[in-house]
């Protein structure tokens, strides 16, 4: 299948209904938890999140840091480019606010290009922030390529550009004492794909927890191609954030797709443990899990490899209710991310856009919705 834009990856087919899908795939639906995630969800201040007039803003990451104030690690690249050149031209940048809720402030690139010798030299993007004991750890994926860089005009998915610098996609690490850095930034990446095996394309979209014995538990997506449906998702785990990082299983850890439909997929997770068990929200592709395309989904695990779906498995919806009384539906909403405040999640952040459909924006930026607690 040719793909002339990342607009592409998204084409709604629905099939038959979600619940025979998941059964045939053998993956099973428990009753565990009968409240819906969605029901979490409070209006989301308008205003508030992270904006740049001129620029595209993406993936939200938020941490308190050590002055009291909260910290989004975001992903940014200039409105010169379309779009689509998130794989070729995105940078990793930190803001900051007051509150949760923003609105943030954009401070300081931290991840710049850095040079095509090294793995990710000409792109950072996917940031996720964690705190593990004297150490903020931020994770990314980075990319590099041969090619020239892109001009302004040139659209990179045609050119084919795009689906180069995509197959480049490796996960990185930095760490710092101090929010503000300076941040070491390791030379290589922490996990490679295999070739041969399921993740033999690339690595991307790094979901870290640090567990409550120290450990690094981390989420990640490939496939056993190319950018291409089935998009899987494995996980890995490491004694320190240094590394090393060892897959805990040979087979994905999500596959809703069948030998005859491939686009049936997810991506974007977010994974947490609440002290007894792992949990994780995270974007359902094609709606045939949670009922709506870009939908969200939730599920649960005792051991983070066999995973299971909530009963009430929508997580999040693309129709947003905002404080001023009034509802919208985004192009998209993505990268959702959890804030953490003793030990309960108390907002949800993800990357949206204004648009006629998906990835056909005027403007991204990141929106916050504050959550009930419990």
């Amino acid at each position: 299948m040719k793909i002339s834009s990342r607009r592409d990856f998204l084409k709604n087919v629905i099939g038959a209904s979600s619940m025979l899908l998941l059964s045939q795939q053998g993956f099973a639906v428990n009753n565990r938890y009968e409240e819906a995630f969605v029901d979490k969800l409070l209006p989301a201040p308008k205003g508030g999140g992270f904006a740049m007039r001129d620029y595209w803003i993406w993936d939200p990451s938020v941490i308190k840091g050590e002055d009291g104030r909260y910290h989004m690690f975001a992903s940014r690249w200039s409105k010169k480019y379309g779009f689509g050149n998130w794989v070729t031209n995105s940078e990793v940048v930190r803001a900051i606010a007051d509150t949760p809720e923003g609105p943030y402030e954009f401070v300081e690139v931290v991840l710049p290009a850095r040079g095509k010798r090294y793995f990710d030299g000409c792109t950072t993007h996917n940031p996720r922030i964690v705190k593990n004991g004297d150490y903020y750890v931020l994770y990314y994926f980075g990319n590099n390529y041969e090619e020239p860089n892109p001009s302004f005009s040139e659209n990179v998915w045609e050119s084919g550009l795009g689906q180069k610098a995509w197959m480049h996609k490796r996960i990185g690490m930095a760490y710092s004492k101090s929010i503000s850095g300076p941040w070491k930034r390791v030379d290589q990446p922490i996990l490679n794909p295999r070739l041969g095996e399921w993740d033999t394309s690339i690595t991307s979209n790094p979901s870290p927890v640090v567990l409550p014995d120290g450990k690094v538990y981390l989420i990640y997506k490939s496939s056993p191609v190319n950018y291409n449906p089935p998009l899987l998702l494995g996980a890995a785990q490491a004694d320190s954030f240094l590394g090393p990082y060892l897959r805990l299983s040979n087979k994905p850890i999500f596959s809703f797709h069948s030998d005859q439909n491939h686009e049936n997929d997810v991506e974007d997770p977010f994974v947490w443990h609440n002290g007894q068990h792992f949990e994780l929200i995270m974007k359902d592709r094609y709606g045939k899990i949670c009922g709506e395309e870009g939908g969200g989904i939730h599920a649960y695990s005792k051991d983070g490899i066999d995973w299971h779906l909530s009963k009430a498995v929508k997580a999040y919806s693309k129709t947003i209710r905002w404080n001023d009384g009034s509802v919208s539906h985004q192009a998209n909403f993505e990268r959702p991310f959890l804030l953490f405040e003793n030990g309960k999640p108390t907002h949800l952040f993800a990357a949206t856009g204004d648009g006629a459909e998906s990835y056909q924006f005027e403007r991204t930026w990141n929106m916050v919705i504050p959550l009930k607690v419990s």
